[in-house]
């Protein structure tokens, strides 16, 4: 089996990120033929569309990552009740200028982790529906919202320290491992 290439948009900056350790966790329960390349989006400048008929070497560099990958992974963080700018500011790169949107048509999941009770529900959510208008096809269940009550439920190399969540979070890739199977044919 060919390897299957995932573009991961980490929406935290911080270096001891807890959804970049999620995402890590993610990353050790894939099969072997599952590669996941993290994006990075913290060099990259505001998005103007005054550049859109000279893109920025980043930009460029960031929308030939998303076509060159076979689907998506977005784990993020909940900021004031949505989507941190960062993230929000390389996906308007990604999919401009207007016709040249790298992400569509590419399978892809949302998931995140907080500290907080709802464990990045909304910024979820608000994640969903612009991925809908790019024509992201996304995994709708099972929706993960980790609830980071410890900071050693997952380790910064991913190990994860729980067996409910190790088992939850295996569920989750064995049905986003099928899904992107299914939609790669």
């Amino acid at each position: 089996m060919s390897a299957t290439k995932i573009a991961v948009f980490v929406g935290s900056l911080r270096k001891a990120s807890i959804n970049r350790r999620l995402a890590l966790a993610v990353e050790k329960l894939a099969p072997k033929e599952f590669s996941f390349e993290h994006v990075p989006i913290d060099g990259l400048p505001l998005y103007d569309q005054d550049f859109d008929g000279a893109y920025p070497a980043a930009c460029q560099q960031l929308k030939r990552t998303v076509e060159a990958a076979d689907a998506l992974l977005f784990v993020t963080p909940e900021y004031n009740r949505s989507i941190p700018g960062v993230l929000k500011n390389a996906i308007d790169i990604a999919s401009r200028p207007w016709g040249t949107n790298s992400f569509a048509g590419k399978p892809g999941a949302v998931i995140g982790a907080s500290i907080g009770a709802t464990g990045s529900a909304l910024s979820q959510q608000h994640l969903r529906n612009v991925l809908a208008y790019l024509d992201v096809p996304l995994l709708a269940q099972p929706e993960v919202f980790v609830q980071f009550k410890s900071d050693d439920l997952i380790g910064a190399d991913g190990q994860i320290s729980k067996d409910d969540t190790k088992s939850f979070l295996q569920s989750f890739v064995d049905r986003y491992v099928a899904w992107v199977r299914k939609q790669l044919g």
